[in-house]
């Protein structure tokens, strides 16, 4: 073997570093750079790629108002975007077209702290995006157990995780665009029923229901984590930025509509629901939603919302998907992991990436929906203080670097708008359990030693890695130019 590096670089080179790298065997020509020739996304399908990797619909909102009561419910899901969900899309935008490549948040942390920890971030938010997908297969069987009993548990339950699994595993195998339109279809349906039960319920509107409120009868870690988990991962869409169709304009575009869906999507069907029929709060749990559509609609529109249900969390398994096996393929393009995480189907996707996170999938669902919420939103803490430091830093140190989207603030206003979310996120990690707690930071662990140990992997030579030839170079030492991270 011997250690190929451009002319004006002969340095020693290590797993992460960030440069144009890559190992030969004597006799070997270079590998070229694979060029895919999927097709890249679009606005629309981006826009409900996003609402899916957010939100997918009402479902799973319903425990704000058990845990809180529905003043509390709905001032939450109206206060907490501008505390959390545009500060995070607002940095996507601009990062997300700063590094316009498959990796995305690993990429932006990379950059400004170093490949050790751009490896944590993308490590943390990897395992809290497959967390995440662990909890679908759950919800969807949640909310057809009402009427299919025998998914509730035992045998058929892990027969159907299994089989839902594999079934949209494969959907994600024969393409992203694929997926996207899948997605825009899925949320047309998913939304539709909400906007019936809105309509159906104008005359058993009692605004006085609105503003039930018991502050002595709070749970406000169920409350928090309820908000954190329905409006964050705005961030997720960055590790697909390498398929986007001209991500520089479509992706700020892609972000501003799926913030208004969204919201809107969120506070109007909790509007319809708390206004619409006398207050219960034990009844307020997951998939409440259709029981709620029946008392207002009656039950074929209850029976369409357990539909759109099924239907929304199919949705997000896919987009959640996409994103997590792109990360590990952006990577890999990165020297971060071995080579063949990069290697791609014929259809364009990650094949190996999407392998090891259907796998993660499968392993980690028979966790509980409140304890699947409650661990990622812990990991997915941690990545977001990184993702903060690393735009602040950026913005500080190399201020004249091509942003194609940029936050209309200046370094002094950066700072201020990372200052909410991170007090949020400060309180999340304080009122975690200690189960969770010690859980998440024994994965955080595994991160950290998971690092050496591959670099170690690469200096005994052991699995291949290699840095695309097709991405920029990361390294601003003694670069002062303003146009070193242009694409």
């Amino acid at each position: 073997m011997k250690l190929r590096t451009s002319p004006a670089r002969q340095t020693s080179v290590s797993m992460g570093e960030i440069n144009r790298a890559e190992y030969v065997s004597v006799g070997e020509s270079p590998s070229p750079a694979v060029v895919s020739n999927a097709k890249k996304v679009s606005v629309l399908p981006l826009v409900f790629l996003i609402f899916y990797e957010v939100s997918g619909g009402p479902f799973g909102v319903e425990d704000s108002v058990g845990a809180a009561g529905p003043l509390l419910a709905l001032l939450g899901f109206l206060v907490f975007p501008l505390i959390w969900s545009i500060p995070e899309a607002l940095i996507t935008a601009e990062m997300g077209t700063m590094f316009p490549e498959n990796g995305g948040y690993v990429v932006w942390v990379s950059s400004a702290l170093g490949p050790f920890w751009g490896f944590q971030q993308g490590w943390m938010k990897w395992l809290s995006g497959v967390i995440d997908n662990a909890l679908y297969p759950v919800l969807f069987l949640d909310y057809l157990k009402s009427e299919i009993p025998a998914l509730g548990g035992g045998l058929p339950r892990v027969a159907a995780v299994l089989a839902l699994t594999v079934i949209l595993t494969y959907m994600n195998y024969r393409g992203l665009t694929i997926v996207g339109w899948v997605a825009v279809i899925l949320g047309v349906f998913s939304i539709l029923p909400f906007a019936v039960m809105g309509l159906v319920s104008i005359p058993k509107l009692r605004p006085a229901r609105w503003v039930v409120v018991n502050l002595k009868d709070v749970d406000w870690n169920l409350y928090l984590n309820t908000l954190f988990w329905n409006l964050n991962y705005w961030d997720s869409i960055s590790t697909l930025a390498g398929e986007v169709e001209n991500p520089n304009k479509t992706l700020p575009k892609a972000l501003f509509y799926a913030l208004i869906l969204v919201v809107l999507s969120y506070f109007l069907p909790l509007l319809s629901g708390t206004g619409a029929i006398a207050l219960n709060r034990e009844l307020w749990t997951d998939g409440y939603f259709s029981d709620v559509a029946k008392i207002i609609g009656g039950a074929w529109l209850g029976w369409w919302i357990q539909g759109a249900a099924a239907m929304s969390n199919m949705g997000m398994f896919v987009a959640e998907m996409s994103s997590d096996s792109f990360q590990l393929l952006g990577m890999a393009e990165r020297g971060m992991l071995p080579e063949f995480f990069s290697k791609r189907s014929r259809h364009g996707t990650p094949l190996i990436g999407i392998l090891f996170s259907a796998s993660g999938v499968v392993l980690l669902s028979w966790l509980s929906f409140q304890e699947i919420v409650a661990a990622e939103n812990f990991l997915y803490c941690f990545g977001m203080i990184l993702e903060f430091l690393a735009f602040i830093k950026l913005r500080i140190k190399h201020p004249a670097a091509s942003r194609p989207y940029k936050i209309p603030v200046g370094t002094a206003g950066s700072i201020l708008m990372c200052i909410p979310p991170t007090i949020l996120i400060c309180i999340v990690l304080a009122l975690s359990t200690v189960k969770v707690m010690i859980v998440s930071l024994a994965a955080v662990a595994i991160g950290l030693l998971l690092q050496p140990g591959l670099k170690y992997v690469e200096k005994k030579r052991w699995l291949k890695f290699s840095v695309s030839a097709d991405l920029p170079d990361l390294h601003f030492a003694n670069r002062d130019r303003p146009d070193t991270l242009v694409y």
